[in-house]
């Protein structure tokens, strides 16, 4: 009894730990937002009485709405894109099942292999060929249909049930009428799973913005924030909050659809 109640113990403490080390970079972020540059520079730890003097410092340096927009714009519009092409490229591969089919996806994944800035210059010339820059067409193109989002919807459309596509059929229903009438209720936590992926890539996306987005009203928040570390000298205050104020968005999202992010992912690794 006493050995089990041990164990228990350090099980405790273990999870304790590692939710302590996973929070505390969060929480020292949210709280050096409320505290001048010296303060964050000494490390402190408690909440400071700055976060109006930051908001002002940032508002004036900075065009903090508009950046937020443009994020909100572009990762919105990403994330809808993404999930309508991807979901129906995976339905496709799985429910109109042949071996081409099987050699197609095998490609596919086999592109996850190629990193980003081996086609980087490529995309850029062609979208500056079709006028494209600064533009958020520009900025959801590569990542309309993605190699891990499709094989994502395909295996698990695995597991959509046969049998109710063929009493579909047989009740006179259309191939559209199936997929969005029957599969995507169906599969809905699939789509928050992808929701989440897609919505923090675009958000977070660095590299490509910084080479579309020439235009100071076309910057997102991750470009916003390194011009912050770009000058002579730094408000580490100021950018705290502008840290927050991007982190918090993806937070809210995660947490609304988390329940659903877990059921997609072990229904997809079934």
């Amino acid at each position: 009894m006493m050995k089990r109640r041990a164990i228990t113990a350090a099980k405790y403490v273990f999870l304790f730990v590692a939710a302590f080390l996973s929070i505390f970079p969060l929480a020292w972020m949210m709280i050096s937002a409320t505290n001048t540059s010296v303060d964050v520079l000494t490390g402190r730890l408690l909440p400071g009485a700055y976060l109006g003097e930051n908001l002002k410092t940032l508002a004036a340096h900075t065009n903090i709405g508009r950046a937020l927009w443009n994020s909100f714009r572009n990762a919105i519009v990403a994330t809808i894109a993404s999930l309508a092409v991807c979901s129906v490229a995976g339905y496709g591969f799985e429910i109109y099942h042949d071996r081409g089919k099987d050699v197609l996806m095998g490609i596919l994944l086999l592109s996850m292999m190629i990193p980003f800035a081996a086609i980087m210059i490529p995309l850029f010339m062609m979208v500056g060929r079709a006028n494209l820059l600064n533009t958020t067409t520009a900025f959801v193109l590569p990542t309309v249909s993605t190699a891990f989002l499709i094989f994502l919807f395909r295996q698990s459309a695995r597991y959509f049930p046969q049998e109710v596509i063929e009493a579909a059929r047989i009740e006179g229903m259309g191939e559209l009428g199936i997929f969005f009438k029957m599969y995507i209720p169906i599969m809905r936590s699939t789509y928050a799973t992808a929701a989440i992926i897609t919505f923090m890539g675009a958000w977070n996306s660095y590299l490509w913005p910084l080479i579309i987005m020439q235009k100071a009203e076309s910057r997102t928040m991750p470009l916003l924030i390194s011009s912050l570390i770009a000058g002579y000298v730094t408000d580490y205050g100021a950018l705290m909050l502008a840290v927050t104020s991007s982190v918090l968005p993806t937070i809210v999202i995660f947490l609304v659809l988390q329940r659903n992010f877990a059921e997609g992912i072990i229904s997809s690794m079934k």
